[in-house]
């Protein structure tokens, strides 16, 4: 036997945990993208808004 006793429920809270995070790290892999990534995304949004509201006819 080992030494030291093991508390179950904090062994299955640390594996618990332990799968949130690869679970979370998987799905920033997968759906993330990074705050310059954003930025530009939005910059040609708006950029495609502007070209569109300069050819509107009034």
């Amino acid at each position: 036997m080992s030494g030291k006793p093991v508390n179950l429920n904090r062994a299955r809270k640390e594996r618990m945990r332990a799968e949130a995070k690869r679970q979370a790290d998987a799905n920033a892999v997968k759906f993330g993208r990074t705050k310059a990534e954003k930025r530009l995304d939005e910059a040609r949004t708006d950029e495609a808004a502007r070209k569109l509201d300069q050819h509107r006819r009034e």
